[in-house]
């Protein structure tokens, strides 16, 4: 249900007004529809219809998104989240599912889907009570908790990192201007998330925006280790931690890791394969190789398994005959 307006045949939409499933939410819709229509005109009674239809007087006091705020409340409990008992602080989350906004606005945003609104400043209490009473430490449980129960022991784990900027010119201790993949110029964080292999978040962590990004990838593994008591687990990163100390790193804290990278050209220990096989490989081959990674007292003997893939490489042709094109 939309309200436009068509002026010299272009239609303009001037409020979307709801969308309905049923003929009452449909007729609920039309009433709203009419009162924003007619905001503020009264009905001028001429009297010519000798039977005049009754006008309905219904008017919509306040509305709610009920399922919407049901669904998300829900899932909150389903994870666990509900342990901290804390109001203001789910509805401080929950929000920011409908609308990423900032905490004054949050009221906003609860008010319009009819659900509990605190007042701002509570929002504010909330955030310090979430620090004084390490909100991340327990939620951090719940979320190893809901891992455990959904998928099973978190043996094998992935790791990323992104960054977040901010419209601010102004830098902090963690608000630093760091490497940017967006080539942005703003203070940054760089946000550190350790999660299952089915996709839930085990551990969050916020560092420096110019920290780089693989002096991040150990502090994460060992903050997950100390608070769960876990030894055993294999960790999954892109080329952004490959780097030899990290690696070693990860040895010396006797954890397994699988680094993924995509080579753009065939290194030096595939000779052999191309010496016997020219450039022939099929779809999906496995090759496997050793290679010394760093240097000095820090080179160590490390298993590389190389997979051929005939989509990626049909891919990469098509990109290099664009690039010759432009």
């Amino acid at each position: 249900m939309q309200i436009v307006e068509k002026r010299r045949g272009v239609r303009t939409i001037l409020k979307h007004v709801g969308s309905a499933h049923s003929e009452a939410e449909l007729a609920l819709l039309m009433v709203v529809a009419q009162q924003e229509l007619h905001e503020g005109q009264d009905t001028l009674d001429l009297d010519l219809d000798p039977a005049p239809v009754p006008r309905s007087e219904a008017r919509v006091l306040s509305s709610a998104s009920e399922i919407l705020w049901n669904v998300l409340v829900d899932a909150y409990q389903e994870l666990g989240f509900d342990a901290l008992a804390d109001d203001a602080f789910r509805a401080l989350v929950l929000a920011r599912l409908v609308e990423p906004t900032s905490k004054a606005d949050t009221v906003r945003v609860l008010n319009e889907i009819g659900a509990p609104a605190p007042h701002v400043n509570t929002l504010h209490t909330a955030l310090r009570r979430a620090s004084d009473r390490d909100y991340r430490d327990r939620i951090a449980r719940a979320c190893l908790a809901y891992s455990l129960k959904s998928t099973g022991p978190a043996t094998f784990v992935m790791y990323d990192v992104t960054t977040l900027h901010f419209e601010n010119d102004d830098e902090d201790t963690l608000r630093r201007v760091g490497m940017s993949k967006e080539h942005r110029v703003d203070p940054q964080v760089q946000v550190g998330l350790l999660v299952d292999q089915a996709g839930v978040p085990l551990e969050m962590h916020l560092f420096e925006g110019n920290k780089a990004e693989t002096t991040t990838l150990v502090p994460v593994l060992r903050a997950f280790q100390e608070r769960h008591g876990i030894d055993d687990i294999v960790v999954v990163a892109d080329a952004g931690m490959l780097s030899a100390g990290n690696l070693n790193a990860l040895e010396d804290a006797a954890l397994s890791f699988i680094v993924g990278s995509r080579l753009t050209k065939a290194p030096y220990d595939l000779e052999d394969h191309f010496h016997r096989h020219g450039n022939y490989f099929e779809d999906g081959q496995i090759l496997e190789s050793t290679r010394v990674m760093g240097t000095g007292a820090g080179a160590r003997e490390r298993r590389i398994v190389y997979q051929w893939s005939f989509k990626r490489n049909k891919r990469d042709d098509r990109n290099i005959n664009l690039m010759i094109a432009k």
